[in-house]
């Protein structure tokens, strides 16, 4: 019998630092299962991708300004932006 009773999350987190598997590496398999973005699961879970806290704290002035001014936007006016950024830069 089980000395005492542990719940669901206790028993992934567990067992996935067990196996040191990294929390956004896991996302990123059950966001594949279940066809869903691995971010929108972090961000469920209250943490932030790894990557983007590097980002953030590289430039840590500008991105809060970008993010605060980002707020308003609708999800179309932020996916244009992003798609604007991933464009080639002209020399």
């Amino acid at each position: 019998m089980m000395a005492a009773r542990q719940s669901f999350g206790a028993l992934v987190r567990r067992e996935r630092e067990a196996k040191q598997i990294g929390l956004r590496e896991m996302a990123k398999k059950i966001a594949e299962i279940i066809r869903r973005d691995p971010d929108e699961l972090l961000a469920l879970a209250g943490r932030v991708a790894s990557d983007l806290t590097d980002i953030i704290r590289q430039r840590p002035r500008e991105m809060a300004d970008f993010l605060r001014s980002a707020k308003g936007l609708t999800a179309e006016h932020i996916a244009r932006l992003a798609r604007q950024a991933h464009k080639p830069k002209e020399k």
